[in-house]
């Protein structure tokens, strides 16, 4: 039975898909080191103690109504009092704040507002889910293949031959996949390149506009530190929307309140296209996040523990590369800077296995490591990389660390066992 166009031409969700593939074999028995998923176990990661009490009192207080499209007011000016005390003092007015069920609605509607279809729409790849939101639009694929050498993060040389003509930039930091982030001077050089080209338009042709989603912009480690467009370059505010949730930062994937900030005739066309598809947060958890986020000291407390949980994972799974890369295993990692993904090599096509079968391609290199060392991870080709790309997210959403000894050595003697 033919349907839609979209709907016939549509790839579902490749990392939803190896997700449910890799459950599906732990419940019937089988013991899989399970790095796949951006989400948290909350029996490891619960949401804030503060966060959870708010949302229970605010069901026992029958908060089960419909919210306000826009999101309610009280949690759009918590919202701009939280980016005021932790981003620099960012600072936008209630109209120009929308709140939907966490950030995949607002990446959507912003699509929708902007692009027509045959628009260039210009991202990296790998990057997180922008080839299926353009296809969505049947818009004009622009795709920036970004390397190992600058992190996966694209340059401003990389964009710079692409932004005439071109509607939307789709910018990630810390990026999903590869949990590497921007470094001020090459955001501020991306941003003075679309200034300049909207300077450039004439007053009848479209903007340029930035989908910049800072979903993880808190959990950075080091001596990283979060950058934005509007806080390095002041005119990128006419021209930036911001996606922003409670998911990552407070484990709250579930909890589905997320935000955009941004220019207020651009936000208001997305809550016309949202107010016909109802991705409202739910009224209850508005009001609790609307309280929590009023609890600076609270916050502070709880991403302390947080990061360093994360940060610690990271960093032992890396080393635990590092270590097999010495040894001369054909593994690479790239350090940890951000999020909770860990950006990983394995390049094992041309050798063979114990059995004798040459590994032919990276789809049977992720099943080798897979079947012989238990080990699921996300290929960057689920990204929009190449299919022949050896680098992988590696997810500690859900890791305990006690797993991480025993999954780098079972994927040790796995290529230990290739020729």
């Amino acid at each position: 039975m033919k349907l839609s166009h979209l709907s016939e031409t549509l790839i579902g969700s490749e990392i939803v898909k190896l997700g449910g593939e890799i459950r599906e074999r732990i419940r019937q028995g089988e013991t899989i080191y399970n790095f796949t998923v951006g989400d948290f176990d909350p029996a490891i990661f619960p949401i804030p103690k503060e966060l959870e009490n708010e949302i229970v009192e605010a069901y026992r207080q029958h908060f089960t109504n419909y919210p306000i499209a826009e999101g309610n007011l009280d949690l759009r000016e918590a919202i701009i009092r939280f980016h005021q005390e932790f981003q620099g003092g960012l600072s936008y007015a209630p109209d120009e704040v929308l709140v939907a069920s966490g950030g995949r609605p607002l990446i959507y509607a912003l699509y929708r507002a902007i692009c027509d279809k045959g628009d260039k729409v210009i991202y990296a790849a790998p990057s997180w889910n922008n080839n299926h939101y353009t296809h969505f639009i049947g818009g004009e694929h622009v795709i920036v293949e970004a390397t190992a050498e600058s992190n996966f993060m694209p340059t401003a040389a990389d964009l710079a031959p692409h932004l005439p003509g071109a509607v939307l930039l789709a910018l990630c930091s810390p990026q999903n996949p590869t949990g590497t982030t921007f470094r001020p001077e090459e955001l501020k050089a991306i941003c003075e390149l679309v200034v300049a080209e909207n300077k450039r338009r004439g007053e009848s042709e479209k903007k340029l506009y930035v989908l910049f989603d800072q979903m993880y912009w808190q959990l950075t480690y080091g001596a990283i530190e979060h950058c934005d467009p509007v806080s390095l370059v002041p005119g990128m505010r006419d021209y930036t929307v911001f996606v922003d949730a409670v998911s990552k930062v407070f484990a709250a994937t579930g909890v589905r309140v997320g935000w955009s900030l941004g220019p207020a005739f651009i936000l208001n066309k997305m809550k016309a296209i949202l107010s016909h598809v109802g991705a409202w947060a739910p009224m209850a958890e508005q009001k609790a996040v609307a309280r929590y986020l009023a609890q600076p000291e609270a916050i502070r407390s709880y991403l302390a523990g947080f990061k360093r949980e994360i940060e610690e994972r990271l960093r032992r799974i890396y080393e635990g590369f590092e270590a097999l890369k010495q040894e001369g295993l054909p593994v690479d990692a790239v350090a940890p800077e951000a999020a909770i993904y860990l950006t990983i090599k394995i390049d094992g096509v041309g050798r063979t296995t114990p059995a004798g079968a040459v590994l032919q391609n990276q789809s049977e290199v992720t099943s080798y490591i897979l079947n012989e060392a238990k080990l699921a991870v996300v290929p960057f080709y689920a990204f929009g990389a190449p299919k022949g790309s050896p680098w992988y997210r590696l997810s500690v959403g859900t890791c305990r660390k006690e797993e991480i000894g025993e999954m780098i050595g079972k994927l040790g003697t796995a290529l230990r066992g290739l020729r």
